[in-house]
């Protein structure tokens, strides 16, 4: 049930003024002749470089590159964000383009400045230098990547190559994404409002609107072909360009984690998959379905005796109230991003599909897009992305140089906030019935998290590798992505109702320079897993240990991020144990519905 006639229009939509209150704006514009300055004095310094970094070069590096930065990072985000939420609009796709050619401009300077760091011998001779120590982590990082670097002009020109290639067939996937028109029943949908019908309670409008899905596919799926073929296969030479083994080498590199984790984490989840495959088949047979469950039921939703349907105030209060229970801190954020319009809520032709988090450190705030409907799943998906908003808020002291962190931990903080509101539900629920809806709930987000991700993972796995000698049809992929779809939910689905368009609608495919972006979101989900059993072991004094975690997944590997819990990343066991918890609640909710 959509609900946008019961809500405040006034909070319904985010508020950008805290960036630029448009285009025409004096600041916009400002900021835009400070950039090229900004670019200036960076290509001036890069001309005049000498080939050995004194302690004042280094200071006036970071320094350059911190306010390019700022202004950069500004300008793009309030320009990202409006072309999420309106990728039609012509004035935004000729501001991204010129940001994008001013920010290329430099990308050979940049290479220069970038080699002359990793020749730096002394680093720990000069951490005395309170500038240089604090940027530490993000000097050795560059250091480090020197056997990766190339020519300056070959590096100029693959970052001038991805304005025409990658990132153009990105905006392309986009683009199509969210203005192709879905017909079911005689009315027109958006691919966004026709994939929420999967939530709806009509068992026949979750059948309709899947094959109506798959039908509206039909429409754009060539163009969408070429533009995964052309971004993996760029994917590909640039990894070989750039003497790493694989792309999924050059992503561990960039997501500072080591092939031991994600080995570690994997043959766990192989170890446990027949588990959630149980679940599945329960689920089927309490829908009355015989081979497993189809596709479109996936998120079916179970009756309950406390049925919710959620407006914009009562999600907020709803968060607000079970987040008091972890940390006021996290409850305050939570406020302060409904009340200050952070969030953009509905689905509306021409507003990308899905839900995402932009952390924007240097004004301690962030924005949020999703598109809200109503349901518990999606009070969980606004729990999720505002676990990123604070994730973003413990960030926000370090220097704006030190406020990236990898992917895998990206998603520790919002599989956190995922937990806590599950959690805090089913301890609340009045009646089994209600309760076994809550833990079903529950078990299909993080099947999701476990067996789509799997599939997605195996996916993009053969498709890079295939894309090495071959050019892949939308017909190819349909079959890569059934047969990773087989293997991963193995017999919890019915095999003759899959789903053969997941890599078409999936935008992290198409994140240029994000390959693999997949398996974080099952190192996220399981981590924040295990930190939670910490959390309820240790209570009020975890939060302290948590904040701290937080703050340095910007300047720390995986793995030591980790070791400020206690925690080894790189044999199964972890993995296990959080899987584990997960077993155990695939159990109760068979005892509760037989």
């Amino acid at each position: 049930m959509i609900i946008y006639q019961s809500c405040n229009n006034k909070m319904s939509k985010w508020n950008l003024d805290a960036l630029y209150s448009g285009y025409e704006s004096i600041e916009f514009k400002n900021d835009f002749k400070a950039l090229q300055v900004q670019i200036d004095k960076i290509n001036n310094f890069a001309a005049s470089i000498n080939e050995k970094l004194t302690e004042e070069d280094i200071v006036e590096i970071i320094e350059l590159n911190s306010n390019f930065d700022l202004i950069a990072r500004k300008l793009m985000i309030f320009v990202s964000l409006n072309s999420s939420s309106n990728t039609t609009d012509s004035t935004t796709v000729a501001h991204h383009t010129k940001l994008q050619n001013l920010a290329s401009s430099i990308s050979k300077s940049m290479a220069i400045i970038e080699k002359a760091i990793t020749k730096i011998d002394n680093l720990p001779t000069l951490l005395n230098n309170e500038i240089i120590k604090e940027h530490e982590f993000y000097l050795t990082e560059i250091i480090n990547s020197g056997k990766h670097m190339l020519s300056d002009d070959v590096e100029e020109a693959i970052s001038l190559m991805r304005l025409n290639a990658s990132n153009s067939f990105r905006d392309l996937q986009r683009f199509l994404t969210s203005t192709v028109k879905i017909e079911m029943n005689g009315e027109d949908y958006t691919l966004s409002s026709i994939r929420n019908l999967s939530y709806d309670t009509n068992p026949q409008v979750r059948k309709d609107a899947y094959y109506a899905e798959l039908k509206g596919y039909e429409k754009i799926k060539d163009a969408v072909a070429f533009s995964i073929n052309s971004i993996k296969g760029e994917a590909n030479v640039v990894s070989k360009l750039r003497n790493f083994d694989s792309v999924l080498d050059m992503t561990l590199d960039t997501s500072r984690m080591s092939k031991e984790t994600l080995d570690a984490m994997f043959i766990a989840i192989n170890k446990y998959l027949p588990k959630f495959h149980e679940y599945l088949r329960h689920k089927a047979k309490l829908l009355n379905y015989e081979n497993g469950l189809p596709w479109y039921e996936l998120f079916a939703t179970l009756e309950s005796d406390d049925d919710q349907v959620f407006t914009i105030e009562s999600s907020k209060d709803y968060l607000v109230k079970n987040f008091k229970t972890f940390s006021n801190e996290v409850a305050e954020l939570i406020e302060k991003a409904y009340d200050d319009n952070w969030i953009d809520f509905y689905p509306r032709s021409g507003k990308v599909g899905g839900a995402f988090c932009c952390n924007i450190p240097f004004l301690k705030q962030s924005r949020i897009l999703t598109n809200f409907d109503g349901s518990l799943s999606d009070v969980v998906t606004l729990a999720h992305e505002l676990g990123h908003a604070y994730h973003g808020h413990c960030i926000e002291s370090h220097s704006i140089l030190n406020t990236s962190y990898s992917m895998p931990v990206a998603e520790t903080a919002s599989n956190f906030n995922e937990t806590i509101i599950m959690s805090a539900a089913i301890k609340d629920a009045k009646t089994n019935k209600t309760k076994a809806m809550l833990i079903e709930s529950m078990l299909q987000d993080v099947t999701q998290v476990i067996c789509d991700i799997t599939s997605r993972y195996n996916f993009e796995t053969e498709v890079i590798e295939r894309r090495k000698s071959e050019f892949l049809f939308a017909d190819d992929l349909g079959e890569i992505m059934i047969e990773s779809q087989k293997v991963a939910y193995g017999n919890g689905l019915d095999h003759t109702i899959l789903h053969p368009f997941m890599w078409l609608n999936k935008s992290h495919y198409y994140a240029a320079g994000l390959n693999f972006y997949n398996f974080p979101y099952a190192f996220g989900c399981l981590f924040a897993k295990g930190l939670f059993a910490q959390f309820e072991k240790d209570g009020e004094s975890f939060v302290p240990k948590y904040n701290k975690l937080l703050k340095a997944t910007t300047v720390c590997s995986v793995e030591d991020v980790a070791k400020i819990a206690d925690i080894d990343l790189t044999t199964p066991q972890f993995w296990e144990m959080s899987l584990q918890l997960m077993s155990d609640y695939v159990d109760e909710f068979i005892e509760l519905t037989k």
